[in-house]
């Protein structure tokens, strides 16, 4: 009996004294690792692991109220227009007009208000369809400095002349002398043709065919008879022809002046703007409505064929088959081809097809559209309903719209034109 209690309570003790050993030896372990990792800690303090504490002292975050606004990944760049040359008094007071001529500038300041013509236009797609009533057309261009050509720098050609009227021989004698700001291709030739109309008749001369450049000078004199002096009903009418290679003779501008002004412009020199001719009263054969724009940064011109309307139904008896058929023009060389589906059994067919062409800057003010409407009759058989062009070198709607989509780069611009056979 004593034998056994003393047995178990030796291993009582045994057992109590090997868990004190075991955690005396586990908290001199921890103590250890402790004072190591302070140890480390304190000799590198960049390598410390990041904890919670630091992310308040690393970072400051500032709360605002104010909405967070998207910013736009593309700005279209300000389109500025040249500033329209007039002597009016707010525009030599103005500042920059004062420093360009070494003046000072007006004690008010520059103006407030914004410059509607230094403002960039509206790149959205709307069409807009413009007046057709302009009075501005003139047949010929100057490109600016930027290579890009607006109507503002367009100018007319210009006749220098000089007339006599000799009283004893009753005869006017009209001396060309030069004209100049000619816009013509390489290659053509050019004469200035007189024509006087008066009661008893119409005559007729010319001077001969001159190599054409921007200056040309002639020096060369036209002889008309009045039997009955100058002191009657009549007029006489200066033309500038061009001829191309092709033989095809363009009217580039005529002047005109009455037979009773020469007492008037007897042995002066006379420099006048040659305006373009008066188109000749023919019946359309319907319209077609175009809308252009030209992209300076890719050097593109785009061209919508949108519809037509008022077509000769004489010509669309048998079938109805319409297309559009479009050609790039530089001078007189054709340089693209491009034509429109074929809508079929429609009197006012609708298109709404863009086409793209690659045109430089440079080469605006000489290049031209021709635009034919065609009409499939049978099996390799197409029949011409009508023509348009559009440029510098075309009159009327033609010249207009040219001169808008000029004027307005990167704009889409409408506008209706009349075709003729």
């Amino acid at each position: 009996m004593i034998f056994t209690t003393a047995a178990v309570l030796g291993a009582t003790l045994g057992t109590a004294s090997g868990i004190l050993t075991l955690c005396g030896l586990s908290l001199i372990c921890r103590s250890c690792k402790k004072g190591k990792l302070e140890s480390g800690e304190d000799a590198d303090p960049e390598k410390a692991k990041p904890s919670v504490l630091h992310s308040s002292e690393q970072f400051s975050v500032e709360k605002s109220t104010e909405p967070i606004q998207p910013r736009t990944l593309l700005k279209f760049p300000k389109i500025y227009k040249p500033k329209p040359s007039v002597t009016s008094s707010e525009v030599i007071s103005y500042p920059d007009h004062a420093s360009e001529k070494g003046g000072e500038p007006s004690p008010e300041g520059p103006s407030t208000e914004p410059d509607a013509g230094n403002q960039a236009t509206d790149s959205s797609d709307t069409f807009t369809i413009l007046r057709q009533d302009s009075k501005d057309e003139t047949p010929c261009a100057r490109d600016l400095t930027n290579g890009m050509t607006t109507s503002s720098s367009i100018l007319h050609p210009k006749l220098h002349f000089s007339l006599t009227y000799y009283t004893d021989q009753n005869e006017l004698h009209i001396t060309v002398i030069e004209a100049e700001h000619l816009c013509v291709g390489s290659g053509c030739e050019g004469y200035v043709a007189g024509v006087l109309t008066f009661a008893a008749g119409q005559r007729e001369a010319q001077t001969s065919s001159r190599r054409l450049t921007s200056h040309t000078r002639w020096e060369e004199g036209l002889v008309f008879s009045l039997p009955g002096g100058y002191e009657v009903e009549g007029e006489v009418a200066l033309s500038l022809h061009s001829c191309d290679r092709f033989s095809q003779n363009t009217n580039l501008g005529v002047m005109r002046f009455k037979l009773v002004d020469v007492g008037m412009m007897s042995n002066a020199d006379c420099w006048v703007d040659l305006q373009p001719p008066k188109q000749q009263d023919v019946q359309s054969a319907g319209e077609l409505l175009l809308s252009i724009s030209y992209l300076p940064a890719a050097n593109r011109l785009g061209v919508v064929v949108m519809k037509a309307r008022g077509l000769q139904s004489d010509k669309l008896k048998d079938s109805i088959d319409l297309s559009v058929k479009l050609a790039l023009k530089h001078q007189t060389t054709k340089l693209k081809k491009k034509q429109t589906r074929r809508v079929k059994h429609k009197m006012n067919p609708v298109w709404n097809e863009m086409m793209m062409l690659e045109v430089p800057r440079e080469l605006l003010s000489k290049s031209s559209l021709d635009l034919e409407v065609l009409n499939q009759a049978g099996p390799g058989e197409q029949e011409s309903l009508g023509r348009c062009q559009l440029g510098l070198q075309a009159s009327n709607t033609g010249l207009q719209h040219w001169q808008q989509m000029l004027d307005n780069p990167r704009k889409q611009i409408a506008m209706w034109h009349p075709l003729y056979d």
